[in-house]
């Protein structure tokens, strides 16, 4: 299974992402473990059990194990990181931001690949959770690293399409009457 296959899932009404969709993987500027990984953290940074099928059997075959991996890796440690800054910036108490955090996140020191790669997918990750801190920490870390906004915005616009087809996918199953 594929993109090819989540595009032809895609409802008539979902012509843009499905376009999209299709535009992303064929038109990247990023490496292909940049592109990969990218789609495999943002698959399962959105819960959903067809996307992440589809999208992990295709990036198993352009990703090594170690990057298949450092993707997981990365989906897995934003999902607590993002609840956990975004949850203090929202209190508006800016005393949370001095507190030491406590929670163990030594992937990010030594996520296994290219520190710029997961960088960039902890970036992704962040924008399908929504947490504005972390997507400006990630995105300076990458900025300074020499990836230009160009890269960081097609990295956004991988998650929010892979978004989209999920929570598009995810409603018309939803909305599909129940079988006996």
């Amino acid at each position: 299974m594929s993109v090819d296959a989540l595009k032809s899932s895609l409802p008539g009404y979902a012509k843009d992402t499905k376009l999209n969709l299709g535009s992303l993987t064929s038109t990247s500027q990023l490496t292909d473990q940049q592109l990969w990984g990218t789609v495999l953290a943002c698959a399962l940074a959105t819960r959903s059990a067809v996307v992440i099928r589809e999208l992990a059997e295709e990036a198993a075959g352009n990703l090594s194990a170690e990057a298949f991996e450092a993707a997981k890796g990365a989906a897995s440690i934003m999902a607590m990181n993002n609840v956990y800054y975004r949850a203090t910036h929202l209190i508006g108490d800016e005393t949370y931001a001095t507190l030491p955090a406590r929670l163990r996140m030594s992937i990010i020191g030594k996520p296994g690949v290219d520190k710029v790669d997961f960088e960039l997918w902890c970036l992704a990750v962040s924008a399908v959770n929504g947490c504005g801190r972390c997507l400006e920490s990630h995105e300076k870390v990458v900025r300074e690293a020499g990836l230009s906004r160009e890269l960081v915005q097609e990295v956004l616009r991988i998650a929010a399409v892979v978004n989209a087809t999920a929570a598009t996918l995810d409603a018309e199953a939803a909305l599909a009457p129940a079988t006996v």
